[in-house]
């Protein structure tokens, strides 16, 4: 199974559907109607009406990196002349698993821009980095509806370039392994430079993101872009201090990171550039010439590659985030209670013979070497239903809960952090994964419909999810305006690195390190 169908157990595809324009006929009591035609700095865009919405959709922030392009960084587009229809979202960006009907292709440099329907000034502007492994996913998933017009804002949902075409490293080749991670410094620099023409104030700039998203947030707060650019960010199951022991994404994987070594990344390139026949000096021009068929199976090399050692990422994230060397502003962080879920129930719908009690021994072992009796007796499978959530507690509480609650230690240590952890236990299945003994509870990517229509779909479906999704949506949206999350009706939300739960009917601070043994894990290596 390929790296990139393992990661793409968590990335929702599914097609937005635009709504039609409502009738122009209005009271006079009514608040007035902000215009569907608006100028940005390359040209006029008219957008659509959406429920109480607007949506500019497909608005290109870059020039197409095709071509002489291809692997270079970023561009301004080119300004165009009349009004561009801004109804449909622009292409997905090339990826390898395309499960809808929308086309994808290197011409995907493109925004959605969704704001309340009235008339609004001085908006908060909330940018939103997709998730999918680094390899799949698009803006144009994520309906941002309920979270422009409930949560007053501007939000923009971005595209990156995915794979070999956004994180490739070559030796002498500028932007090495980080044309996606500066794709997505061009949308908050596009947002920023445009926001004034959709009411929002440019000043006021959060960057959120989810998974791949949250961990390239994490990243942009220890990289020199970020000075002056934003003025907030969340970041959801991406922190910078995740890792994954051997075995800890799919059973015989290696441990993994989400960051490598510039040196790694140029090396790996140039191994991908040899298969493809094009080694030596004239490697990059022999690249640029091949088909996206033929780059496209190389794609599952560059998951979990953004490079460090370069202009927009000079250290280590993780060790930035150790060190104090970061962006100070305030941030929320946090994750699902159950992350590791989806990633095991993946991995046994595509082979249940992977995680049994009989192979559970043997992958602590490969994961923790002389650690694992140690583990084993931590986490005895006669605790669990099925030794494919002995696994998931494994992971969920080694690799992502509290490196997670670590990483919010180093930010809490210089700004102000709000943690939280999402456990609704029967939110909606997003992964479309139904494993017998493995529930999916709140797995890896469960939380993005209370923020979310994914696909224009509203998935929350009981009364107390909607209200849980209106709590959200408020924390969010008011932490975009002023920093704080608190508002109106809602629990309390303390800063620091406790997190607030976040289920239905059940918001409270908990003892996150304590529930996911993080005190044990402290003290177990590798």
């Amino acid at each position: 199974m390929k790296m990139a169908d393992v990661k793409s157990v968590f990335t929702v595809l599914a097609v937005v559907s635009a709504a039609g324009l409502v009738g122009a006929c209005r009271s006079s009591r009514e608040p007035a109607q902000a215009p569907l035609t608006v100028r940005v700095d390359s040209g006029s865009v008219r957008g659509i009406v959406k429920g109480g919405s607007r949506q500019f959709l497909g608005i290109p922030y870059a020039e197409p990196p095709t071509g002489a392009l291809r692997w270079t960084l970023p561009r301004k587009p080119r300004p165009w002349s009349g009004v561009r229809a801004a109804g449909r979202p622009g292409n997905d960006c090339t990826q390898g698993t395309q499960g809808s009907r929308q086309p994808s292709g290197e011409d995907c440099l493109y925004v959605n821009v969704t704001t309340p329907r009235e008339h609004h000034g001085g908006l908060p502007v909330m940018v939103w980095w997709h998730g999918g492994g680094f390899t799949q996913g698009s803006g144009r998933e994520y309906d941002a509806v309920r979270l422009a017009t409930e949560g007053k804002a501007v939000v923009v949902t971005v595209n990156y370039r995915l794979g070999i075409f956004g994180y490739l490293g070559l030796p002498w080749l500028p932007g090495s392994g980080d044309f996606g991670f500066a794709d997505q410094i061009s949308a908050l620099q596009w947002a920023r430079r445009n926001a004034s023409a959709f009411g929002g104030d440019p000043r006021n700039v959060t960057v959120f993101g989810q998974s791949a998203g949250g961990m390239s947030v994490c990243a942009l707060l220890t990289s020199p872009a970020a000075k002056g650019l934003i003025s907030k960010a969340i970041v959801s199951s991406g922190s910078c201090r995740l890792r994954w022991p051997a075995g800890g994404l799919f059973p015989g994987a290696p441990a993994d990171r989400p960051y490598v070594p510039l040196a790694q990344g140029q090396s790996d390139g140039s191994a991908a550039a040899k298969e493809l026949g094009c080694g030596g000096e004239k490697a990059l021009a022999c690249l640029r010439r091949e088909p996206v068929a033929d780059l496209l199976p190389h794609s599952d090399s560059f998951a979990d590659h953004l490079a460090y050692g370069t202009d927009l990422l000079p250290r280590d994230p993780a060790a930035a985030l150790r060190a104090g060397a970061f962006t100070n502003i305030p941030v929320i962080v946090g994750g699902t209670r159950d992350e590791a879920r989806a990633f095991v129930g993946g991995a046994l719908k595509y082979d249940s013979k992977l995680i049994t009690s009989e192979t559970y021994p043997r992958l602590l072992r490969r994961a923790f070497g002389s650690s694992a009796d140690k583990v084993a007796a931590r986490y005895p499978l006669s605790r669990y239903p099925s030794a494919g959530l002995a696994w998931a507690a494994v992971l969920t509480d080694e690799s992502w809960a509290c490196s997670t609650l670590a990483g919010a230690r180093d930010l809490a240590a210089r700004t102000t952090v709000y943690s939280y952890e999402f456990a609704d236990e029967n939110a909606p299945n997003v992964n479309g994964l139904r494993i017998p003994g493995l529930p999916q509870g709140a797995a890896h990517a469960s939380d993005l419909p209370y923020l979310f229509d994914l696909g224009g779909r509203d998935l929350l479906v009981t009364r107390d999810r909607k209200e849980l999704a209106r709590t959200m949506v408020g924390y969010w949206s008011a932490f975009a305006r002023s920093g704080d999350p608190n508002h109106r009706g809602a629990p309390s939300w303390r800063p620091g690195t406790a997190p607030l739960s976040l289920a239905p009917g059940a918001i409270r601070t908990v003892d996150a390190a304590a529930e996911h043994n993080c005190g044990f894990w402290e003290t177990t290596t590798r």
